[in-house]
């Protein structure tokens, strides 16, 4: 029978800049083989895919192809050319068994049509899937040790590069400042997810094609935990050892509105702003408001929002009467103007709070610099202690014992720094927010926007503003769901006692307000 062959040459991967001499040195390697064995090559088809799952087009024409009689054999490089995986292999057994192909020729590899051929031809092709099963499974421990080590192992997000000498993640200078811009308007909460894809089209940041980001992806960014230091990988979320772009509060901040923004909106019918404030003094029930529409005969029409108990209770009929939205606002303001912090008070308090902040930073440089002092003296120790052990001066028992020692103490004096350090300034910065909030409760109070002051009540008095009678008021503390004192209570107690003592008692004790920072 007069034999036709297919010259087949495959690469796995379609890049030009790998394996760019695989396809060319076969083809050269193949042809003089061709003209040595006086093979009578139809036609040379080349493929640029992975064998590793069945699929291939090219492949499959040829073997169609030599169904159909156009060719009975197949010119190739190694077994590992035609088949990876068990169904390309199977098939190519199948089609020798049948007698469509005839000869199979490779350069590198010694096959007969024969029962002995064939089983060597199918251990060829079981080599080649367990080294392409051994190489991905070799991959994928490679990966899990990087992740292990918190190294990023896929591709770089926006803002950062995949650095090929290191084999890290680094930071984009320009685009990670970009991204950062992102974050910070869109915790704004005045931005859309489209307006943050047409800043970043601006700022030159695009798909591939040229074109603006689409709102997923945008999504996808303002949600990924790479940018505050952290990766997900395998379904899991992963410390990492790269540089963060954000910090974590800004990160939740955007996630907290992302969360706020994709809750479906329900249709609202009436506009009560002080929802969810109060709790009915009889029932414990939720008060509720509703709007009322009044139409007089002379055509005017007159809108009003009424606030009640939403009557839930199974146990009890409650007999609580409504009451007008303008009255519920000031009793309710008037609550507030008793936790409001006067001017004088404020004025005082800021300055104490700078001599604060200038005594205790004296305090902790000094400590920080004795701690300093005492860590070297420990490395000095240590290098000294090492020096002992490999003199063989040390036992290895006596070396092991004392080296804990001082990595321990030193562990301690550099946690006791780290840690004098953010009480020394952590503190502040919430006490001026707290001055600054409390002094401008009389302006909440005097304006007449409720949803601003819903906010203050919810941070004053929690869960424990009630109404009963038509009257706003403060639940007593009968139960442990009470909050307890705290420097809202304080302030209110202040302004009792102001009619009774000189201010310098009310606002601070004798010595200051700092808390207890220094007790190391």
């Amino acid at each position: 029978m007069e034999q036709k062959f297919f010259l087949y040459a495959r690469k796995s991967t379609d890049v030009e800049d790998k394996q760019i001499l695989s396809i060319e040195a076969q083809l050269a390697e193949l042809r003089a083989y061709a003209r040595q064995e006086k093979l009578e090559v139809i036609e040379e088809l080349v493929e640029k895919q992975s064998a590793k799952i069945p699929g291939r087009p090219i492949f499959n024409a040829i073997l169609n192809r030599i169904e159909k009689g156009e060719a009975n054999g197949i010119v190739c490089w190694n077994p590992d050319r035609l088949a990876r995986n068990s169904v390309d292999g199977g098939r190519v057994i199948y089609l020798l068994d049948c007698g469509r192909i005839v000869a199979l020729k490779f350069p590198t590899f010694w096959y007969e049509n024969t029962a002995q051929g064939k089983f060597m031809l199918n251990i060829a092709f079981g080599q080649s899937k367990y080294y392409i099963d051994s190489l991905s499974e070799n991959v994928k421990r490679g990966l899990r040790q990087k992740v292990r080590r918190g190294e990023y192992p896929g591709l770089a997000p926006i803002g950062y590069i995949n650095d090929p000498r290191t084999k890290t993640v680094a930071v984009d200078r320009k685009k990670s400042a970009i991204i950062r811009k992102a974050f910070e308007l869109y915790t704004q909460n005045s931005s859309r997810l489209e307006d943050i894809s047409n800043f970043l089209a601006q700022q030159g940041i695009t798909t591939s094609g040229n074109k603006k980001l689409h709102r997923d992806r945008i999504s996808f960014i303002l949600s990924n935990p790479f940018y505050y230091g952290h990766f997900r990988y395998a379904g899991e979320v992963h410390e990492g050892r790269h540089q963060p772009v954000i910090s974590k509060k800004i990160f939740d901040q955007v996630q907290e509105i992302l969360k706020q923004r994709g809750k479906p909106m329900k249709a609202k019918w009436e506009p009560q702003a002080l929802c969810g404030v109060l709790k009915c003094g009889t029932c414990g029930m939720s008060i509720t408001g509703e709007y009322k529409v009044k139409k007089q005969k002379n055509g005017n029409v007159h809108e009003y929002v009424y606030y009640h108990c939403s009557k839930r209770s199974k146990t009890i009929k409650c007999p609580e009467p409504c009451i007008r939205q303008e009255v519920l606002d000031k009793q309710l303001s008037s609550l507030l103007q008793k936790f409001s912090l006067r001017a004088d008070w404020a004025e005082t308090m800021l300055k104490m709070l700078e001599k604060d902040k200038k005594n205790s930073a004296q305090f902790a440089t000094a400590f920080v610099k004795e701690a300093e002092t005492k860590i070297q003296t420990i490395k000095v120790k240590l290098q000294r202690l090492l020096d002992g052990y490999l003199e063989q001066d040390i036992e290895q028992q006596t070396y092991r014992i004392e080296k804990v020692k001082l990595l321990s103490e030193k562990k301690s004096l550099e946690e006791q720094s780290i840690n004098l350090e953010q009480k020394r300034t952590g503190w502040l910065e919430p006490m001026a927010e707290w001055i600054k909030e409390a002094r401008n409760l009389p302006k909440i109070a005097q304006e007449g926007n409720l949803f601003e002051k819903k906010v203050a009540y919810r941070t004053l008095f929690g869960s424990n503003l009630i109404l009963h009678n038509r009257e706003a008021a403060v639940r007593p503390p009968s139960d442990l769901s009470f909050p307890p004192e705290n420097q809202w209570a304080a302030l209110r107690a202040a302004h009792e006692l102001a009619s009774k003592k000189p201010s310098c008692f009310v606002v601070v004790g004798s010595i200051g307000f700092e808390p207890m920072a220094f007790s190391v």
